[in-house]
């Protein structure tokens, strides 16, 4: 974990998993953040692989809006995209542990493995499938709104749980962003046969389940190292994603289209992979707080895909509760790393 300098007082997200996942979909997996060279070059490569991620995972809500259109099924996908992704979780994970190996660091216990594997299913999985089972009723933009207040939530849970003190400015993002989402919400009511109201709840739950995973994953991010934790993790939400279609699905649920085929390949390989590593890339060229700033571009390239693909209507109110919640949310994540 990065050392917090003294004579700073300690901020609840340097506690956490990096903040470059804006959502809670794609742990980045990292070893630790490389001092940036500073050269133009440098940056340059560093803000090119920040953006490209940004891009690509703010694309997750629309290849799975796509496949949903396809007639594939919450279950079906879930279990496609991670049977897609766990390959290259296997290979990160293995090296890995050849890294520890070489270090002379040993392998964690059992029990450390058991912990991240918990703590990836009660709350990695959980927030996942919620996200998905919402992203059914409700568009991609009120979404991925809801989805980027996670943060908030990791500070209310903080002081809950782990007796953090709660920042002033978290009070006053979680108002301004809380706002800009009532502003959204309230236009789509009345417009639809009720769905949007149990869509939205489940996307909140969702951001809910990711907060507390980044709380309770911090000792083990410690003590594991986050790329390894995050490739237990992953694993271990595989494993249970393919085990839950198979007992609750017939195996013909994957005799979809070959569209709902491409649309799910897209979302394991561009929406999660990618962004996974070009994040990382970013990350040993510049600064977290650069590569937080550029992450805000993926709600913003969501909302605009929404319209563009999915012809989701982007009304005054829309972009104006769009700008409450991403500036609510943008100015506290950036405003405790200046």
């Amino acid at each position: 974990m990065t050392t917090i300098p003294s004579g700073r007082p300690r901020d609840l997200r340097d506690e956490a998993v990096p903040p470059e996942t804006a959502a809670p979909e794609v742990p980045v997996v990292v070893r630790k953040e490389a001092e940036p060279s500073g050269s133009p070059r440098s940056l340059i490569i560093g803000y090119v692989f920040a953006v490209i991620g940004a891009l690509t995972f703010s694309s997750k809500a629309i290849f799975i809006k796509l496949a949903y259109a396809e007639g594939v099924g919450v279950e079906a996908l879930l279990a496609l995209r991670m049977m897609l992704s766990l390959p290259v979780y296997l290979i990160v994970g293995a090296l890995s542990l050849r890294d520890r190996r070489r270090r002379g660091e040993g392998l964690p216990g059992f029990g450390l493995f058991a912990k991240a594997v918990l703590i990836g299913v009660l709350g990695y999985w959980v927030a996942m499938y919620l996200d998905f089972l919402g992203l059914d009723l409700i568009p991609a933009q009120l979404n991925v709104l809801i989805l980027m207040t996670y943060p908030l939530f990791v500070v209310i849970f903080g002081a809950l749980f782990f007796r953090f003190p709660v920042q002033v400015r978290a009070v006053v993002a979680f108002t301004i962003s809380y706002v800009g989402l009532a502003v959204i919400f309230y236009g789509k009511l009345g417009t639809t046969d009720g769905d949007v109201a149990l869509g939205a709840g489940l996307v909140l739950g969702s951001a809910i389940c990711f907060a507390l995973y980044v709380l309770f994953a911090r000792e083990i991010i410690g003590r594991m190292g986050p790329r390894l934790f995050t490739c237990v993790t992953m694993i271990a939400v595989a494993v249970l994603a393919i085990a839950g279609f198979v007992v609750s699905e017939p195996v013909s649920a994957l005799a979809i289209t070959p569209a709902g085929w491409g649309y799910a390949i897209l979302l394991a390989v561009v929406a999660t992979i990618a962004p996974t590593f070009l994040m990382n890339a970013a990350l040993q060229h510049i600064t977290a707080q650069a590569s937080s700033t550029i992450g805000m571009l993926s709600p913003v390239a969501t909302i605009l895909l929404a319209a563009i693909v999915l012809g989701e209507v982007l009304g005054t109110r829309d972009m104006i509760g769009a700008v409450l919640v991403i500036g609510g949310v943008g100015w506290f994540t950036l405003s405790g790393r200046k």
